[in-house]
């Protein structure tokens, strides 16, 4: 039986490992072209951290959630293993005390839009990013209910 790691806010010394999870799944992701490279990924998580609060699962890190305080908008939610529980514990965790979060995903990624429709999110909205990202996103929304 797989055991949950703990959910712990991410310090420096876990960037690195964040990075890793994202660079792997473009790696393995065929419908998204690679837009930054390694390095500029790693440098975009040294950045987030000052204005974003990452939350971090595992040791080394199994997968992150990144959300700005400022708006609740998850800006990056990635697990290297699916299906195991982790998104669904990072998710609870930055529920906690708010009553919206909001998030884009692509739209071919079929699997990630029923899990959030399975936690509550709705989609709002359909739309083309600015280059150089070139695949369609769907915006979604959460609501605590009243």
């Amino acid at each position: 039986m797989y055991e949950l790691p703990d959910i712990r806010r991410a310090t420096q010394a876990d960037l690195e490992g964040c990075a890793e999870v994202i660079n792997e799944w473009l790696d393995q992701t065929d419908w998204l072209p690679r837009t930054a490279s390694t390095d500029e990924i790693a440098e975009m998580f040294r950045s987030a951290l000052k204005t974003r609060v990452i939350w971090v699962g595992g040791e080394p890190v199994a997968g992150y959630l990144s959300i700005d305080p400022s708006d609740n908008h998850i800006w990056g939610f990635y697990c290297r293993e699916t299906g195991r529980g982790l998104g669904k514990a990072l998710l609870e965790h930055v529920k906690v005390g708010r009553d919206f979060l909001s998030l884009n995903t692509h739209v071919p990624n079929e699997r990630a839009q029923r899990f959030y429709k399975r936690e509550g999110f709705v989609e709002v909205d359909r739309f083309m990013p600015e280059p150089p990202d070139t695949v369609e996103e769907v915006r979604m929304e959460w609501h605590r209910d009243a």
